[in-house]
């Protein structure tokens, strides 16, 4: 069988294992967020943390909850890195500095899990379980409490209420995300992922000296950090490392775990609208921008020029013949159009364009499917942007879902577009002015500067992936990056649930003859052609002075 072929039945197989799971799990969701009762865990869980989770909560009520648990779970994992140090299980690793801490503490709770450490020299299994492996599940349950109260913006009127956020947020966790975790668990421990709490042993003789290793909870740690889209390894090399991802199998079910409730959210949002085609028009504008990126990418990594490129029947450089090419490029591709920033390949070896497309996975918002939560909600908001481009075209008042899209909600959703792309565009341009910060990179040229357009794209995207070769482990780059992590995560959800507060609060407007229809293939097309160019226009000079310019030397 050839490499390419090989590339197409895997993504077959992908795609046929989301389809199975996109209606139950879809459902079942909508079914937890919707529901009045709550389970004796949960009850325990509110008594200790002295929440109400009956009590409703308007859109800036919900907005300070989210700001004080985060707030809370950095200050905490902020702690426990600064005392690593004098607490058990460290495997004797010392305390991580001050600079390291904050940004690894920032890293975690934003769901970004950028990592500028070796993760098996700097972090014991105290940091790991009690510290990384929680932030995996909280994180990645705000973003889907965030992206539920939104819904409930669209489902609801005449009230300012979107829910509990403390309700949400447990139910995410207890009911969504520990079950899944715990089946993923147990899948890849059968396939060869490890799963211990052992120390630090010698392998063999290497070259004239030994190789160390450590164990850990790491398939516990692999599966949460798929499924909540987190990305942050037990190991520097993350998914490409055998302890993590030992075979193809194991591979293409980490892809669909990272996959698999992004896609089913959308479900979830049709249900809890009263209009599954509605979910399906958003599921339709996702899966059509994520197979168009896995096409270019394969078609970037096989059509290769060079003898040396011909010669080994693909771009095989930073790449694990374990997965080959194709199941490399499905990889990156879904971990950069999602906010999970694992890898299985090195993206900095990918071909000069290749690199770029990971990149402009990124810039495009992390929308198709986008990160556990945050996909959903920036897709809404490209929709809203969307309605209102063609209410312009037609010369009357947009609506969506029974809503009218007046001034303030289009205020909102613009500042929500504006933001990352300023944090990413600055930060870069900052970067690149001042002389020490690009000593850290390990290229000159366009590969250079794509390096560090790289994460920042990554860091205030809240993906987690990097171009391998920046040394981001300096003051500059851990204070810079953590910053971007914290305003890229936290400005745009204010302006996620004051729409979403705007959006409750009106009455619903009759459908007529001249609303649009935002559940046929014409507004799903209109969709993909609003995030592409605008997305285009904003990041396209930037990339054009590095992916661009490598890839078409």
């Amino acid at each position: 069988m050839g490499p390419v072929l090989a590339g197409v039945l895997q993504l077959l197989a992908l795609i046929a294992a989301l389809a199975l799971a996109y209606i139950p799990l879809g459902t079942y969701m909508a079914r937890v967020y919707s529901s009045d009762k709550h389970w004796r865990v949960e009850k325990w869980v509110y008594k200790g943390i002295g929440a109400n989770p009956d009590a409703e909560m308007t859109w800036s009520a919900y907005l300070r909850g989210v700001l004080a648990f985060s707030t809370v779970g950095v200050l905490f994992l902020y702690a426990l890195m600064r005392l690593q140090g004098v607490l058990p299980g460290s495997l004797g690793f010392s305390s991580v500095d001050p600079a390291q801490s904050f940004n690894t503490a920032v890293s975690f709770v934003t769901n970004t899990n950028w990592q500028s450490y070796y993760g098996e020299q700097t972090m014991g299994h105290v940091v790991q379980t009690a510290g990384l492996a929680v932030q995996n599940f909280v994180s990645a349950a705000v973003g889907m409490a965030v992206a539920v109260a939104l819904v409930r913006g669209f489902a609801r009127s005449r009230t300012g209420e979107l829910g509990n956020f403390w309700s949400d947020l447990v139910r995410g966790t207890l009911r969504i995300l520990v079950p899944a975790a715990a089946i993923a668990a147990i899948v890849l421990v059968a396939c060869g992922v490890i799963q211990n709490f052992s120390g630090i042993h010698e392998v063999g003789q290497f070259m004239g000296g030994s190789q160390q290793w450590n164990g850990g909870a790491v398939a516990s740690q692999e599966a949460i950090k798929e499924i909540g889209t987190n990305g942050g390894g037990y190991f520097n090399a993350n998914s490409a490392h055998p302890f993590e991802n030992p075979t193809s199998f194991t591979n293409l079910f980490e892809i669909f775990l990272i996959l698999v409730i992004p896609f089913a959210l959308t479900r979830t949002f049709g249900v809890m609208v009263g209009s599954v085609k509605q979910g399906y028009a958003i599921l339709a504008t996702m899966f059509t921008i994520w197979l168009g990126f896995v096409a270019l990418m394969m078609w970037t990594e096989f059509a290769h020029h060079g003898p040396a490129l011909q010669a080994a029947g693909g771009a095989y450089e930073g790449k694990e013949v374990r997965f080959g090419v194709g199941a490399s490029s499905i990889f990156a591709v879904s971990t950069t159009l999602t906010s999970t920033g694992a890898v299985d390949s090195f993206h900095s070896s990918f071909t000069g364009l290749g690199g770029g497309i990971t990149m402009l996975g990124m810039m495009l918002g992390e929308i198709a499917p986008g990160g556990v939560g945050s996909g959903l909600y920036g897709m809404l908001i490209m929709a809203v942007i969307a309605v209102f481009i063609a209410g312009l075209m037609v010369g009357r008042t947009p609506e969506y879902l029974g809503k009218k899209i007046g001034t303030r909600e289009i205020k909102l959703a613009a500042c929500y577009i504006l933001i990352t792309p300023a944090l990413v565009l600055v930060s870069t341009a900052v970067s690149m002015a001042l002389p020490t910060p690009p000593h850290s990179m390990l290229n000159s040229g366009a590969h250079g500067f794509s390096e560090v357009l790289y994460a920042f794209t990554s860091a205030s995207n809240n993906n987690g992936s990097a171009f391998a070769g920046l040394n981001a482990n300096t003051d500059w780059f851990n204070t810079m990056t953590g910053l971007a992590m914290l305003l890229g995560r936290f400005l745009p959800m204010v302006f996620v649930l004051a729409l979403a507060g705007s959006l409750a609060a009106q009455k619903p407007v009759p459908v007529t003859a001249g609303t649009l229809s935002t559940e046929k293939p014409l507004f799903t097309g209109l969709l993909v052609g609003a995030v592409l160019i605008i997305t285009g226009l904003t990041y396209f000079p930037a990339l054009a002075l590095g992916p661009l310019a490598e890839g078409l030397a």
